[in-house]
């Protein structure tokens, strides 16, 4: 059902039923399409805010990406008919509108095209999508061709739905001088101001052909007829009728009537996407429909998508898992820090995160944008609710709502940066506030966060949630003013440690000494706040709420145990020896289920109007009960600090789908990308227990990334060079890793032996500490690694 092919750089799904939802997404730093097997599309474009050219069939509400996004009959999509001439039979690819059953399927997913192979009726269909690098437009190429031993007679038609655009104009009509069909709109307003915003709006949509068709309809309603989409009349007709739309739905439908001999084959090429005018449409025509500028895109953008391929490959094992590391994590990886999800204002703590993987892809990138987030630092220390990426954007949505948290994530960030590149110079570097003018280092303005987040704390030493921490949805636990936030709290530790750490470490300058006693003692006193306050007997609780009602507890019925506060206090010390063991014996009976490890659990079943509305969310969706793969990656990475390599791994593992058929036909997920969430609710709703969202836009990945070359493999950076502590799975007998760091190569041999500890060998040598200092770039080094049995 399910297989990699090409070594691994595609995975080729065999049924466009067994895994209806399954999808694949391919991006540039201007646009963004993610495709179903069965056809069905979701793609959005900067301009500069994200906006649609392919639209519902009624008024849209603008929104991010849905989880489980909801496929219906006439969600937009990229669909291509094939009728029999001569017996009127048809069926389509890849798959909808006419769902009839095929003889021969093929979804390949790649990373630089999506790719379907389709055979019915003696006849094969070979479809491939690709992008440009710096363009918002879709390339479409589609190959027919004849098994059937005989000569055919066939209608092909490609039918690209637009949907309804707009309320205040729409129509569309076939231009032959462009060689297409052209939708135009006007986006809908009514302030003057908005006018002059969206004068310059790419508001038409264009379905470009390479040979000019026989027909089109560029009508929805006359394409579909009284047939639907299952039969439309203008295809059961002998030939469509060239209709065209005014102020009424408009859709982009060709029909080529062909004749192929046995053997022949006959190829297609297509753009869609959006423009401005008409002279943007005969530019991009000229620019991209054509044979050789397809191949030569298709190049140019295998490149660029190469360009992300991280610094880690191994091999184990594990092949599914040497599969997802090597070929699709650093991919999305670099997706996350190349676009940073296609958002003008993105979260502060995403953007920082995001980022922070780029650590190991493109460091400077890390570099710049750490920088960037520094310089919209407001003067009291504290960082925004999100950062402004474009001249002109605004903070919307959740980022009008107050959280507490975002100052934790520059140290958790800019760590993971100096491990990988000792570029302890940053610190020194002057960065310029927007909002105050004021020239400051990174040093101190990173302080500053500390300090901001050492004084947001009540008289009893817990942090302040306001409408929300890492949980966006818990927002009614601090609304008035009064509530803290358990895991915001030992969170707080975290930072201020790995500031004060980070300040030992770079030595300066005397005052970064006398700041890291500072916040080793501010990390010190809040731990033992959260001990006083939050710990409940075998784990800490969530939070208290503003009328002092403490939650997470034992007692709770719902929302009883959370698994961030656990994560967080292992990472920042509030918890020692005995409670951890406490804690992660409770987190394996009553959050960890085939699927990984939920957020908290039980799920809640009605609005508790003191938690917020994460309490009203459908239980074990999203935040409410998930196996939310963000806060699982927190924990499964404080397990890898206190050598629990096992429970790391087993949890690791479960965040992939497969490796078998029952498991992927469960979370209905092609192993490409990790999702944000698969479903919860173990317990109470095992039908659905699983399910991915199909959102690939996560703060998880970074983190899974960072756990396995610092974690699994144990390769990690430090001032010095590269520290070496593998923590394998004790059913391995070993590992082979090719790690680059520093512009050198280090192939690694991880094997078990009779060993007491840790040996380090290079050139026959045993080395006295197992750290790799002096490292030369373009250097490369051989080492193998004994670990005990």
């Amino acid at each position: 059902m399910l297989r990699p092919t090409h070594n691994g750089d595609r995975y080729e799904l065999s049924s466009p039923t067994a895994m209806p939802q399954a999808a694949g997404f391919l991006w540039n730093q201007k646009m963004m399409i993610q495709v179903t097997c069965r056809g069905y599309a979701t793609a959005q474009f900067m301009q500069p805010e994200p906006a649609k050219y392919a639209h519902a069939p009624n008024l849209e509400a603008k929104t991010f990406m849905q989880p489980e996004q909801n496929y219906y009959a006439h969600h937009p999509g990229r669909f291509f008919y094939i009728k029999d001439e001569e017996t009127g039979a048809l069926f389509s690819a890849p798959y909808e509108p006419v769902r009839a059953p095929v003889d021969s399927y093929a979804f390949s997913v790649g990373k630089a095209n999506l790719a379907w192979t389709v055979e019915h009726l003696g006849i094969r269909l070979e479809l491939t999508l690709g992008l440009p690098v710096a363009d918002v437009v879709e390339l479409w190429s589609l190959r027919v061709t004849n098994l059937s031993g005989r000569a055919r007679k066939l209608s092909v038609y490609p039918y690209f739905p637009v949907g309804y655009m707009s309320w205040m104009n729409q129509s569309g009509e076939y231009r032959a001088d462009l060689g297409g069909v052209v939708a135009n709109s006007v986006t809908p307003y009514q302030k003057v101001a908005d006018y002059f915003k969206q004068k310059d709006f790419k508001d038409k949509t264009y379905f470009l052909c390479e040979q000019p068709p026989d027909a089109w309809e560029v009508r929805q309603s006359a394409f579909e007829g009284e047939g639907g989409l299952h039969a439309p009349s203008a295809i059961t007709a002998e030939q469509m009728g060239n209709s065209d739309a005014r102020y009424e739905t408009p859709t982009a439908a060709v029909q080529y009537r062909v004749t192929l001999a046995d053997g022949e084959a006959r190829d297609y090429r297509f753009l869609f996407g959006p423009a401005f005018d008409d002279a943007e449409i005969q530019a991009v025509r000229a620019k991209y429909l054509s044979a050789d500028a397809f191949q030569a895109t298709a190049a140019d953008y295998a490149a660029y998508v190469a360009s992300g391929h991280g610094c880690l490959r191994i091999e184990t094992p594990d092949a599914d898992l040497d599969n997802f590391v090597n070929h699709w994590l650093p991919r999305q990886v670099f997706y996350h820090g190349d676009v940073n999800r296609l958002s003008t204002d993105p979260q502060t703590r995403n953007y920082l995160q995001d980022n922070m993987g780029m650590s190991f892809i493109k460091p400077s990138v890390m570099r710049k944008a750490f920088l960037h987030a520094l310089s919209q630092q407001e003067a009291t220390g504290a960082m925004p609710d999100g950062i402004l990426l474009t001249e002109g954007a605004e903070l919307k949505y959740i980022n009008q709502v107050p959280h507490t948290d975002h100052c934790v994530w520059l140290p958790v960030a800019l760590k993971v940066y100096l491990d990988e590149t000792a570029d302890y110079d940053i610190l020194n570097e002057d960065v310029v506030g927007k909002e105050t003018g004021v020239a400051l280092t990174v040093s101190e303005r990173v302080s500053s966060a500390m300090d901001w987040l050492l004084q947001a704390r009540d008289k009893r030493g817990l942090s302040y949630i306001a409408q929300g921490d890492w949980c966006d949805p818990m927002n009614m636990v601090g609304y008035k003013g009064r509530g803290v936030s358990g895991w915001l709290t030992v969170a707080t530790a975290y930072a201020l440690n790995l500031w004060a750490e980070i300040c030992e470490t770079s030595g300066a300058s005397s005052s970064l000494a006398e700041s890291a006693k500072h916040f080793r003692a501010g990390a010190r006193s809040v731990n033992r706040a959260a001990n006083e306050h939050l710990w409940d007997g075998d784990w800490f609780a969530r939070g208290i709420t503003d009328d002092n009602v403490t939650f997470g507890i034992r007692k709770d019925q719902q929302g009883r145990i959370w698994l961030n506060p656990q994560a967080w206090a292992i990472l920042g010390g509030a918890a020692n020896a005995g409670q951890r063991a406490s804690m992660v014996a409770q987190v394996e009976q009553q959050l960890v289920t085939p699927y990984g490890v939920q957020m908290f659990a039980p799920p809640f079943s009605a609005m508790r109007d003191d938690v917020g509305r994460v309490t009203q969310k459908h239980p074990g969706s999203a935040e409410n009960g998930a196996v939310y793969n963000h806060a699982a990656i927190f924990y499964i990475y404080s397990l890898y600090t206190i050598n629990e390599s096992d429970r790391a791994y087993e949890l690791l593992r479960r965040m992939l789908p497969g490796p078998s058929e029952a498991d992927y036909r469960q979370r209905g997920q092609l192993p490409v990308f990790i999702p944000n969430y698969y479903r919860g609710a173990y317990h109470e709703y095992p039908r659905t227990a699983g399910r991915s969202s199909q959102l690939f836009n996560t703060g998880t990945v970074s983190w899974v990334y960072l756990c396995f070359v610092e974690g699994l493999c144990g390769l990690k950076g430090c001032s010095d060079g590269l520290s070496i502590k593998p923590q394998l799975p004790s059913h391995w007998d070993g590992i082979k890793v090719v790690r680059q760091f520093r512009h050198a190569t280090f192939n690694v041999s991880i094997q078990r032996a009779d060993v007491a500890e840790i040996q380090v060998w290079q050139d026959g040598k045993r080395l006295t500490e197992n750290v790799i200092k002096g490292i030369v770039a373009g250097g490369a080094y051989a080492l193998e690694v004994l670990i005990p049995r």
